[in-house]
């Protein structure tokens, strides 16, 4: 039964994925795009620790902390790119 669930659960994330990706590119502004990137971060690290879930592993928990760290990081930096037009000081 968990395991019918934790694939439904996939599926969602999955469709969840292909509508940010399409906000990604049809995004009137440059904010947009980057919210919709963000929140692409957040849906494969929700993937990546449902599949850990099925998988019944450590490991793709190790890589979604990875990942969530990558993309604080990216998107404190485009942001900090967008509202000064530079990265480093």
């Amino acid at each position: 039964m968990l395991d019918q669930v934790l694939l439904g659960v996939a599926v969602l994330v999955g469709l969840a994925l292909v509508l940010n990706a399409w906000r990604l590119i049809i995004g009137p502004t440059v904010t947009d795009r980057i919210l919709a990137l963000d929140t692409m971060y957040i849906n494969c690290i929700a993937l990546i620790i449902l599949l850990g879930i099925y998988f019944d592993t450590s490991l793709f928990f190790e890589a979604a902390l990875l990942i969530a760290m990558l993309g604080f990081v990216g998107t404190a930096a485009l942001s900090k790119y967008l509202l000064r037009g530079d990265i480093i000081e």
